[in-house]
């Protein structure tokens, strides 16, 4: 598993207008080719009546898989200009769809080829870009004389604290950035002299929301 990646919120959309043609971009957080397919699908359907659905989409965690299509544009002036977007800001997991109204004024290969990237980043800056970092989950159980100063420290410090369990003791369930999961041990028991007890429990991506580049 990657240590972290980046990649898009679950969805979200934006247009803009270019020498009166109509341009939506459509994002989509996808993690299959099969649920790309059926997201451009689905967008086709809503959008049967444009003059293009073009579409590109990159999965996978060494980006296995990538695909671009132009649905009937010049060749190479529409997905593949999308599909360089996603690659530009190093976004897996992620498949666009830009619909095309049309407006009457041909824009030419090289205002397509702008027109197609501009608005898959208009549309990614729009729907949002998260960091999605691998977390190591540890079960921190102490003695309630230990639970005001655990707490705040915790609360302090740059892991995330998701749950605190009052049971017959008190449990802290903290997660914390995988290459720093043997300091984390070292430092609980330096914090508590010892007397906590510390377990691994599952790991999990957390994911931090992250500015987008426009283009």
């Amino acid at each position: 598993m990657l240590p972290y990646y980046y990649t898009v919120k679950q969805e979200g959309q934006d247009e803009i207008i270019i020498q009166k043609s109509r341009f939506i971009g459509y994002v989509r957080r996808v993690e299959t080719e099969e649920e790309a397919l059926a997201f451009i699908q689905e967008i086709k359907k809503k959008h049967h009546d444009a003059t293009h659905n073009c579409s590109c989409y990159m999965i996978g965690e060494h980006d296995q898989i990538q695909k671009a299509n132009d649905d009937g544009e010049p060749s190479g002036t529409a997905g593949v200009p999308m599909l360089e977007v996603l690659k530009k800001q190093n976004l897996k997991d992620t498949a666009v769809v830009v619909t095309r109204y049309f407006g009457g004024i041909k824009l030419g290969a090289g205002g397509l080829i702008r027109a197609y990237g501009n608005t898959t980043s208009q549309a990614i800056k729009t729907t949002g870009i998260v960091k999605r970092v691998l977390m190591q989950g540890f079960s921190v159980t102490v003695d309630y004389g230990l639970l005001g100063k655990l707490e705040n420290v915790l609360r302090q410090s740059d892991h995330i604290l998701e749950t605190i369990n009052y049971l017959e003791n008190v449990e802290f369930v903290v997660y914390v950035e995988v290459d720093e999961a043997d300091n984390f041990n070292d430092w609980i028991v330096d914090l508590t002299n010892g007397q906590a007890t510390i377990q691994l429990i599952d790991q999990k991506y957390v994911e931090i929301d992250v500015e987008s580049t426009s283009e």
